[in-house]
């Protein structure tokens, strides 16, 4: 399981950035989510990882 935290705001971001960030579910800053460890999150974690802190 992974820990997602959103740290960076949307503002300003891409349309696409900004859905990638509704895909993993994060909805504020400073939101927490929990996913399952899988291909398909670790490609979405990767699109963001400069708006991600992950555990």
């Amino acid at each position: 399981m992974l820990e997602i935290t959103l740290i960076k705001s949307i503002i300003g971001t891409t349309q696409k950035q900004r859905a990638v960030v509704r895909g993993l579910g994060l909805r504020h800053l400073n939101h927490t989510v929990v996913l399952q460890d899988n291909p398909v999150t670790h490609g979405m974690i990767k699109k963001i990882s400069h708006m991600l802190k992950v555990k």
